[in-house]
């Protein structure tokens, strides 16, 4: 009976020891298609590196929602977002992750950008050209919302840094923004919502989103229905990406978490960025891609609003800005 016991315990052990180490990267609505490839790509690397098995789990939202999810307690190895400040709430509300996080990787930790631009229906039909034209009467513009949304957050900051770059101050800008969001029918929780009542449900004039988004729409869906315009100046959106720390140690999944982070900073993470209308930091990646990537005047957080964290506060906090304007619509 003894010598039973003992071989079964070695037939468990040595399952465990080749049993698929998992990891969970919860990040925000527009990376589907990107982690579909991005992926299988790192596994294919990691196991021709270190003969592991390794499985990465996905789920996607409206990135506040996300992150909150996160600092409450969803068991996430990795998150990536498209702004910090989603990023920074695991180390405010948990300890989860240390402070400093953005100096751990390359680029503060944002491995690609992206930036807000307009799709219209095909032919342009209410000749949007730039920003001051979502507040004109008649029409629609969709936006997600910015109390849930990261997207929705870059499109408002990019309307209000507009005015800003244009020579206004803050009363012009606010008066701007309240003006565009009268024209916004229905705020989605997050971009792939939005994207959804503009693309498919036929809603609104121009879908305000990320620049990857807007071509993974027409290459889906077909250039017949479509066109991209781009702004006269617009927002940089970074997308970070980091260890959870407290659940990678407990779950032993540091080292691959890490060299999945890492990954995304390879040549083949960088040009599957660029595949997906992601914006790569790697200089050779995106002198080859240069041609899908327009030249554009942007515009920081940092820049217009003294950062993430002070524009949070100020503009989408409970009875911010956004609230303001939004009640009074």
């Amino acid at each position: 009976m003894l010598r039973k016991i003992i071989a079964i315990s070695l037939l468990l052990s040595a399952g465990l020891a080749h049993a698929d180490t998992t990891l969970l990267n919860v990040s925000y609505d527009v990376t589907r298609e990107f982690y579909k490839e991005f992926n299988p790509a790192f596994t294919k690397y990691w196991k021709q590196k270190t003969g592991e098995s390794v499985t990465v789990n996905q789920s996607h939202g409206g990135s506040s929602k996300q992150a909150r999810a996160v600092a409450d307690g969803l068991q996430a190895d990795i998150i990536s977002m498209n702004q910090s400040n989603d990023i920074d709430i695991l180390f405010e509300r948990g300890k989860l992750i240390p402070a400093d996080w953005q100096k751990r990787l390359p680029n503060a930790s944002s491995p690609t950008t992206s930036t807000t631009v307009f799709l219209v229906r095909k032919g342009n039909p209410k000749q949007i050209k730039d920003w001051d034209d979502l507040a004109k009467p008649g029409v629609g513009v969709i936006i997600p919302n910015p109390k849930t949304s990261g997207n929705g957050r870059y499109s408002y900051l990019a309307a209000w840094g507009y005015v800003i770059k244009q020579g206004g101050d803050e009363v012009k800008a606010r008066d701007f923004v309240s003006r565009l969001f009268k024209n916004v029918p229905v705020l989605d929780a997050g971009g792939r919502g939005a994207t959804t009542t503009f693309a498919q449900r036929g809603i609104g004039d121009v879908l305000l989103t990320f620049e990857n988004e807007v071509f993974l729409i027409s290459k889906e869906l077909g250039n017949n229905h479509f066109d991209v315009v781009y702004p006269s100046s617009s927002i940089l959106a970074e997308n970070p990406v980091a260890l959870v720390d407290k659940v990678v140690d407990k779950r032993k999944t540091r080292t691959v978490a890490q060299a999945y982070l890492d990954f995304h900073y390879s040549k083949e993470g960088q040009e599957i960025a660029a595949r997906h209308y992601l914006r790569p930091r790697s200089a050779e990646v995106l002198a080859a891609n240069q041609a899908q990537f327009k030249p554009l005047a942007l515009f920081t957080v940092d820049e217009i609003f003294g950062g993430w964290q002070k524009a949070q506060k100020t503009h989408f906090a409970d009875g911010g800005v956004f609230d303001q304007i939004y009640s009074n619509k």
